[in-house]
């Protein structure tokens, strides 16, 4: 796969599977700006990788989406693939659960994925190319119990990229997802073991995944391998939940 140059902006960059994109497409020789809001992290990601550019960005702050997008464009001299990884949870039982941390949810999740993704687009037609991978989860599919908001905002990332996907697919952008199962991430490392065995036990690789598995599964997608692939959905789970 030949990523040598490509220009990418990788938000999210700090988590675990944020990290190993970072260094999946920055091995493969791509220009990388990488967006998170953890200062150490994104100053740790610098000291790894020196040659990318890091952006520290709100992704709930809406109105200044547009501006940040014109900046990467231009520091990229050209935005070629965006990977929309940034989320966040506000986990409650539905009844439980207020009005500020489903709107928070999905102010972060979802609204700023779109708009990212429709001001990269405006970019990317200039140069009828484009690549979008848009990171979900396997809950957006399955829902799962206290997580009503996360469910609904990776649910919705899925069901608008299909229509972005139509929209422009005859201008040579192609727009999918990536729904990841349990990952191996700092976030699983602390959840209690004997939940975590009896939730690998539901998984018929026997294991939780790694940010190398979701990497690899972006990287082709946003290579010119994955050009015939359009509005789909990948799931990355070890069988957990098949489509």
């Amino acid at each position: 796969m030949n990523l040598k140059n490509k220009k990418v902006l990788i938000t999210g960059a700090t988590g675990g599977i944020g990290y190993s994109l970072v260094e999946r497409f920055h091995n493969l020789g791509s220009k990388i700006i990488a967006t998170g809001t953890n200062e150490e992290k994104l100053s740790n990601l610098k000291k790894n990788f020196k040659d990318i550019e890091i952006e520290k960005f709100k992704l709930d702050e809406h109105d200044k989406i547009e501006k940040f997008i014109d900046k990467v464009d231009n520091n990229l001299n050209g935005i070629e693939i965006l990977i929309n990884n940034a989320g966040i949870t506000k986990d409650n039982l539905s009844i439980r659960m207020s009005q500020e941390d489903w709107k928070k949810v999905l102010d972060v999740n979802l609204t700023s994925t779109f708009l990212m993704s429709k001001f990269s687009i405006k970019k990317m037609l200039k140069k009828k190319y484009g690549k979008i991978i848009n990171i979900t989860s396997i809950v957006g599919h399955t829902g799962n119990l206290g997580q009503a908001n996360y469910s609904a905002s990776k649910a919705g990332i899925s069901a608008f990229s299909k229509s972005m996907a139509i929209e422009y697919a005859r201008k040579n952008i192609n727009i999918n997802c990536v729904a990841p199962g349990f990952i191996k991430t700092d976030m699983t490392d602390k959840i209690n073991e004997e939940f975590k065995k009896n939730l690998i036990s539901k998984i018929p690789a026997g294991c939780l995944g790694t940010g190398e598995d979701v990497s690899n599964c972006v990287v082709f997608l946003a290579s010119d391998q994955a050009k015939y692939i359009n509005g789909e959905t990948i799931h990355v789970n070890g069988g957990m939940y098949m489509a």
